[in-house]
């Protein structure tokens, strides 16, 4: 998990991201004008909601203040989750939603930073957003519309992420 964010005209729009590692899919994901604890809630909650997961399923996140506080590591534990978080400083661990990066976890750090910055490059830098609803609106459609049920992923052999999971289960 991670957070971004987009810039509109009536200011920041902070967007929280729980990305499967196995087949690039967005699980979760939350938007607010604000960066705090609620929004990263919001995102694991889809993604609880929507995965249900076994207990001792890892969940990875950097050491940002909204997955350290108290509420969002208690979710954490009372669904089973093992919790994997950066190190401190290191930018490089989370880089799966980010950039290929190095694995010090054990757990590709690729992913992350390539959703947000694909996201930004097909969608988001695209054009100028009037207001906050129009670029959730906009991520929504992206994201439930071409990144989990058509964008390839070189990673996953050129298949979409719900592609990909359907040829696994």
């Amino acid at each position: 998990g991670d957070i971004s964010y987009v810039r509109t005209q009536e200011g920041w729009l902070y967007l929280a991201v729980i990305l499967d590692l196995h087949s690039r899919r967005v699980i979760g994901w939350a938007v607010s004008n604000r960066m705090k604890r609620d929004l990263a809630i919001r995102a694991l909650n889809m993604a609880i909601a929507l995965r249900q997961p076994p207990k001792g399923c890892i969940h990875h996140t950097d050491r940002g203040s909204q997955y350290c506080s108290h509420d969002y590591q208690k979710i954490l534990r009372q669904h089973g989750f093992k919790v994997s978080m950066s190190g401190t400083g290191n930018c490089y661990d989370n880089a799966a939603v980010l950039r290929r990066g190095r694995q010090s976890t054990g757990l590709s750090s690729f992913s992350l930073l390539t959703f947000f910055k694909t996201t930004k490059a097909e969608l988001l830098w695209q054009r100028s957003w009037p207001s906050r609803r129009t670029a959730e609106l906009a991520i929504f459609e992206y994201i439930n519309g071409f990144y989990n049920p058509r964008r390839r992923h070189s990673a996953l052999g050129w298949k979409s992420p719900l592609a990909f999971e359907a040829q696994t289960a």
